[in-house]
């Protein structure tokens, strides 16, 4: 199959421009992603360079082939910047212009300017090399779970390799025929068909990280509380419920509510509640295990899930926390009393098998923190194994629920017990 190069270059240089034009309209809508910004600039230059490539012949060779490829070699660094701005690390701008001086003062020594193998080995090893640095950025970045990620280290390696290999075939090519066109050479023809291949692969790729990304913080904003940092109710339940699920040892649920903290936001106000909400939670996480599920269930109440953890270790844990939890006090509110009560619920075996019921779980955790709650607080109280559960009345129960088992008690509004 014959390939026309000059064909394919204009080819490239318009499809190139595009992609590049496509990279900036996606920044003017997301103005935080820089990568976009930096991967629209360096195909629109790659465009251009195309374009002088592609006019070998037309215009000054020193025009078509020293900046042409220079131009060129500069969109490849550009390509490695937007890796690096994409990864959140330092830009490296300097290194797209180190390329592009390598190569100007190359063409300026008169053997390697009247050498092709020179040039094409030159400007395959500054192409390839940028290419092959934004694969490692990328593949750097794996911890990030973008499952784009893979098939973009993919393509920067394999394009990089294309450029490399350049290199030996340049070593045992045979001299052109004095007055032959480089254009007219089928290698030429592969490499722009290559380019333009690789241009919307990975305009693709790059799209589809940037995508994947925007929609990984958006779970995780949705998962995390925002005041306290921890888990969302949400995240809790389902965390909590998929290592239920994976685990056949013993597990323990402890259910936190911090005493009296309506009259903490009624006495020093909304923003010395938030800041005690804050700071029982760095408490509790400083003394849990790294395994454990630590998360907001609203309001003044807290759940946290211990895998492998029998009854007595851990109303040991919850005790530990009751009473550093007991020690907060903000030298600038020596008056502010912080307690906390604790329900403690741990699996129960049903016939052979462990309970996996996260809502059973809550419900007699919930029952025992009522109970340590009617015990007068500051206190942590087991889920009693021959207490009859009864049914959670809701999330967020309607302002006025009486609890039943807890005489007088009511809930208001926003499931805060009062």
């Amino acid at each position: 199959m014959q390939l026309d190069a000059p064909t394919l270059l204009v080819a490239t240089a318009l499809l190139t421009g595009m992609v590049g034009s496509l990279f900036l309209l996606s920044w003017s809508q997301a103005r935080t992603v820089r990568a976009l910004a930096i991967w629209g600039i360096a195909h629109v230059v790659g465009a251009f360079a195309s374009c002088l490539l592609a006019l070998r012949g037309t215009i000054p060779d020193w025009t078509s082939i020293g900046i042409g490829n220079a131009v060129m070699i500069g969109a490849y660094g550009l390509i490695r910047s937007g890796t690096l701005a994409f990864e959140g690390r330092p830009l490296r701008f300097w290194q797209a212009g180190t390329g592009v001086g390598v190569w100007l003062a190359a063409c300026l020594v008169p053997p390697f300017y009247e050498s092709a193998p020179a040039r094409v080995m030159l400007a395959s090893l500054l192409a390839g090399g940028f290419c092959w640095l934004s694969a490692v950025d990328v593949w750097r970045g794996r911890a990030e779970p973008l499952v784009s990620r893979y098939p973009a280290v993919v393509i920067l390696g394999a394009y990089a390799a294309l450029y490399w290999l350049r290199i030996p075939l340049a070593m045992i090519q045979p001299a052109p025929p004095p007055g032959f066109n480089p254009l007219q050479s089928p290698w030429l023809a592969w490499v722009c068909l290559a380019a333009m291949l690789f241009s919307l692969a990975l305009a693709f790729v790059f799209m589809a990280l940037t995508k994947e990304r925007a929609e990984l913080l958006q779970r995780r904003a949705a998962d995390t509380d925002p005041l306290t940092g921890i888990a969302s109710r949400r995240a809790f339940v389902t965390r909590a419920e998929a290592v239920l699920a994976g685990t056949d040892r013993p597990a323990a649920l402890l259910l936190f509510d911090l005493d009296h903290f309506k009259r903490i936001n009624d006495a020093d106000g909304h923003a010395v509640g938030d800041g005690v909400l804050v700071g029982f939670c760095h408490t509790v996480q400083a003394l849990l295990p790294g395994e454990a599920v630590f998360g907001r269930m609203g309001g003044e109440e807290f759940a946290c899930l211990l895998r492998d953890r029998e009854a007595a270790a851990a109303l040991d844990t919850a005790d530990l926390i009751r009473r550093a939890v007991e020690r907060l006090s903000p030298e600038s509110l020596p008056h502010l009393s912080v307690t906390v009560s604790i329900g403690v619920a741990t699996t129960r075996t049903q016939g052979r098998a462990l309970e996996r019921d996260l809502d059973a779980l809550l419900r007699r955790a919930d029952q025992a923190l009522y109970e340590a709650k009617r015990r007068g607080r500051n206190r942590v109280e087991p889920a009693l194994p021959d207490r009859t559960p009864q049914p959670r009345a809701a999330a967020f129960p309607e302002r006025g629920t009486v609890r039943p088992d807890v005489p007088g008690l009511r809930l208001n509004g926003q499931g805060h017990r009062t």
